[in-house]
């Protein structure tokens, strides 16, 4: 993209977008040899930061209807990434299994390296504006653990 001193929204919005379709390009490409999908990686991921989190919690964490939550969570305890865990309520709820900690540690490295280097070209005092500039815009909805 050239230098430009001005964008219109509309060019932003379309900037926003592509950079996340290229990061989930890349990080499904990077998961695949762990046998992971993005969705499965990032189920564990924030289970592993939300802990006893329900299944309606991680939907929401990871952009899915319930219904696909569902799916995916029997999908990934099939697999002997999750377990049931006992909770309060009726809430269904997981936890990460030996297994599945280990693929989502070595989902984080992966995960790591292409925004790593994705980001390259931004200098450190750039990053940080970017990172207020998205807090700015996304306000109470940007989690403070990516």
């Amino acid at each position: 993209m050239a230098d430009r001193t001005t964008y219109e929204d509309g060019q932003l919005g379309l900037a926003v977008k592509r950079l996340q379709v290229r990061h989930h390009r890349a990080l499904e490409a990077r998961l695949a040899p762990l046998g992971l999908t993005l969705a499965q990686w990032d189920t564990l991921r924030h289970l592993h930061a939300h802990p006893g989190a329900s299944l309606h919690d991680l939907a929401v964490l990871t952009f899915q209807s319930d219904q696909a939550m569902g799916t995916l969570a029997a999908r990934t305890v099939a697999r002997g990434l999750l377990e049931r865990a006992d909770g309060p309520g009726r809430a269904v709820r997981h936890r990460i299994t030996e297994k599945g900690e280990r693929l989502r540690v070595a989902g984080q490295r992966e995960a790591d390296a292409v925004l790593a280097s994705s980001l390259a070209p931004l200098e450190p005092a750039d990053r940080q504006r970017f990172g207020a500039l998205l807090e700015r815009i996304l306000g109470p909805d940007m989690p403070g653990a990516l």
